[in-house]
C-alpha cells in the first residue's frame, strides 16, 4: 500500500515539476499559493523533492513555499471577510457569534500561526476563513501564516536532509492510515497551545507589577 501511495505522489510531483520547470525555483512558491488558495497540492512531497535535489540551499525552498502559501491564503481570508459573517450568523445565535469573535480577537495570532504549521490533512483553510470572518488585520494575519508555514517547511527540509525524501512518503502513509486520529490529535494540540497561551497571559496579568518592599 505504501508503495502505491508513494508512486501516486511521485506522479503528481513529476507532472507539476514539468509544468513549472520554466519558472525555476519560483515554481514552488506558485504551488504554495495554489495549495493555500483553493486546490490541495502535495506540498510536503514537492518541497522534499526540491530540497533533496539542492541540499546545499535547503533553506531557500521552505521560505519560497511559505511566501507562496502566505499570498495564496488571502483567498479564503477575503472570502471569509466578504461573506463569511452572513454564513456563520445563519448557523449560530448572535450571542454565540459574539463569543466566538471575542475569543478570536484575544488569540487571533496563535489561532492562525499554529494551524498554519500543522501538516496535511489539517484543515488550515477553515482557520484562514475564520480569520477573515472575524476581521483580523491583514498584516498580522500574513505574518502568522508565514511564520507557521515557514516553521513547518523548514522542519520538513531538515528531516529530508537528515533522513532522505522517503521519510515524507512514510509519514504521509501513516497519516492516511490514521487520518481521524491524526486530526483529533492535531486539534487537541492546537487547543492545548491556545489554552496555555491564555493561561500565561492571565498569570502575567494577576502577578503584581512590583514586589512590595520588605522591612
Amino acid at each position: 500500500m505504501i508503495h502505491k501511495i508513494a508512486s501516486q505522489l511521485l506522479h503528481w510531483k513529476l507532472a507539476l515539476l514539468v509544468l513549472l520547470k520554466p519558472l525555476g525555483i519560483w515554481g514552488i512558491g506558485i504551488l504554495g499559493a495554489i495549495d493555500s488558495a483553493f486546490l490541495a497540492v502535495p506540498m510536503d512531497l514537492i518541497v522534499a523533492g526540491y530540497v533533496w535535489s539542492d541540499r546545499r540551499h535547503f533553506w531557500v525552498y521552505p521560505i519560497l513555499a511559505a511566501l507562496g502559501a502566505t499570498i495564496g491564503s488571502l483567498v479564503p481570508f477575503y472570502i471569509g471577510r466578504t461573506g463569511g459573517e452572513w454564513v456563520l450568523l445563519k448557523r449560530v445565535e448572535p450571542a454565540k457569534y459574539e463569543q466566538m469573535r471575542a475569543r478570536f480577537d484575544r488569540h487571533h495570532w496563535f489561532a492562525v500561526a499554529v494551524p498554519a504549521a500543522m501538516p496535511p490533512p489539517f484543515p488550515f483553510k477553515l482557520f484562514a476563513f475564520g480569520a477573515g470572518v472575524f476581521e483580523m488585520r491583514v498584516v498580522p494575519y500574513l505574518a502568522a501564516v508565514f511564520v507557521g508555514r515557514a516553521a513547518h517547511y523548514l522542519l520538513l527540509a531538515i528531516l529530508v536532509v537528515r533522513y532522505g525524501p522517503t521519510i515524507v512518503s512514510v509519514a504521509m502513509y501513516e497519516v492516511t492510515r490514521h487520518a481521524p486520529l491524526f486530526l483529533l490529535l492535531m486539534t487537541a494540540l492546537v487547543a492545548a497551545f491556545v489554552a496555555y497561551a491564555l493561561y500565561r497571559k492571565r498569570q502575567k496579568i494577576t502577578e503584581p507589577t512590583q514586589s512590595s518592599p520588605t522591612s
